[in-house]
């Protein structure tokens, strides 16, 4: 744990910095795209779940790795962060209205329950549909069969906590130590997140800033990071788990079959 008053913390913490954006730059650069490309070409269901596994293996590795080490370096510049966020105007006016309104609370509780409701309700009113709207090139992850399922659990909850811990907090906090700015941290993160679902064309680009801008939201508007992890797994579950149990019954689907061609049109998932 790097002192946030120290002379040399802030070269210390460029250099941690440069080599994450590099992790990032590469991965989103080429290697995702280069594999998720092969991916899609797959029909075996053993190929596609080995690739599956590497994927949750190496995020929990990288990210999560990396989420650790850096928030380990970086702890004591969390509330200096946060209190200067809590100086916006639109921050403060937001905290005044929770006081002194307890109808804006419940609310916002009340909105918070019915956005996870209704991403759960919309998979089950589709359950009819032969085809499911897809935000981005990513009906290739939908899982195929029930050996394939398991792994839409494990991309869906690793996603949650690992993504939420490296681009909702280590990122933004890592930036806002080197350069003493929070709005800055703030928008290269949110930034940062879009572009690492790059391999999903401009349309996954889009989808994950959107995402990653109300989950962001949620996190500087209850000050945990927790419901943020909760709710991006749940919106990765009902892609990955949900629409495919509800919609195409894969449960019903044996181990070795349900492997079509890289042309099959169905599914949605913005994992």
């Amino acid at each position: 744990m790097l002192s946030p008053d120290a002379s040399f913390t802030p070269w210390v913490l460029g250099v941690v910095l440069a080599a994450l954006l590099g992790l990032i730059a590469w991965r989103a650069g080429s290697r995702d795209r280069r594999e998720y490309e092969r991916f899609k070409r797959y029909r075996s269901t053993k190929r596609r779940q080995a690739m599956l596994r590497k994927w949750v293996l190496q995020s929990l590795g990288w990210f999560g790795g990396s989420a650790i080490f850096v928030l380990a370096l970086v702890w004591p510049f969390v509330p200096r962060m946060l209190d200067e966020i809590e100086t916006w105007p639109l921050m403060a006016g937001f905290r005044g209205l929770l006081a002194d309104n307890s109808l804006a609370l419940g609310l916002l509780v009340g909105g918070g329950v019915g956005l996870l409701l209704g991403l759960v309700g919309t998979a089950f009113l589709g359950r009819k549909a032969e085809n499911v709207m897809a935000l981005g090139d990513t009906l290739a992850l939908l899982p195929r069969n029930r050996a394939e399922l398991k792994y839409g659990w494990a991309l869906s909850i690793n996603a949650g906590v690992v993504e939420e811990l490296l681009f909702r907090l280590a990122m933004p906090v890592l930036i806002f130590a080197v350069f003493g700015n929070a709005l800055i941290a703030i928008v290269v993160s949110l930034i940062l997140f879009g572009l690492m679902h790059a391999y999903q064309g401009v349309g996954g680009v889009i989808g994950a800033f959107v995402l990653g801008v109300v989950l962001m939201a949620l996190f500087l508007a209850t000050g945990s990071i927790v419901w943020p992890i909760i709710l991006h797994a749940v919106f990765d579950l009902r892609s990955l788990v949900l629409i495919p149990l509800v919609v195409f019954k894969v449960n019903r689907v044996g181990p070795q079959q349900g492997t079509p061609d890289s042309n099959d049109s169905r599914g949605s998932t913005s994992n």
